[in-house]
């Protein structure tokens, strides 16, 4: 019995393009939103270990640095989350439905988390230069923002893993009975070995 399936994963042939929502089977939204998750949290660490550490400490500057570099990177790929998700939401739901409430309290705590993200950074970047270590108020900006991220990111987690919003295939499916042949995007049943 082969061990790997390769070529369906990574193809996009045969899988519908849908604008800003991605391809079928290949969403935009929930992959951009990693980056930022993962980014908030680790300079709210940063930021918190610098603001521990104090003047005493060289490294704790720059530990204050990486965290200004980690909110920016995050930021600038939260924007385009936040546009794929938007977009994601308007075409892929129905008003009135617990799954768009799910979707508006979702997008309002990352939205919430991004506008924080860009006045944290504004702050920081005031405070650049002449701080030597994380001041306590953007420790603590960090920190929330790093709270309200996890927040957002188990109600988008919800829309997937309990509601299968997006998810292209449930249920029966090919690819879950036994078999030698690789069922490719598009095709059904028996679509070709890889």
């Amino acid at each position: 019995m082969r061990k790997f399936s390769i070529r369906p994963t990574l193809t996009l042939r045969g899988r519908s393009f849908k604008g800003m929502r991605g391809w079928s089977g290949k969403p935009l939204h929930p992959p951009l939103t990693d980056f930022p998750i993962a980014a908030y949290l680790l300079a709210a660490v940063f930021d918190v270990v610098s603001a521990v550490a104090g003047q005493d400490h060289t490294w704790a500057r720059e530990l204050w640095h990486a965290g200004t570099y980690t909110f920016i990177g995050g930021a600038a790929v939260s924007v385009l989350a936040a546009l794929t998700g938007l977009w994601d939401a308007w075409k892929s739901s129905e008003a009135g439905t617990q799954a768009r409430r799910t979707i508006n309290t979702h997008a309002t705590v990352m939205v919430t988390v991004t506008v924080l993200a860009l006045a944290d950074i504004a702050w920081r970047l005031n405070a650049f230069h002449t701080e030597v270590a994380t001041p306590a108020g953007i420790a603590a900006l960090s920190v929330v923002i790093a709270l309200l991220v996890s927040l957002g990111a188990m109600f988008g987690g919800s829309l997937v893993y309990e509601y299968g919003f997006n998810v292209e295939t449930a249920g029966d499916h090919p690819a879950w009975h036994k078999s030698e042949a690789d069922v490719f995007p598009g095709a059904h049943g028996d679509g070709g070995t890889s």
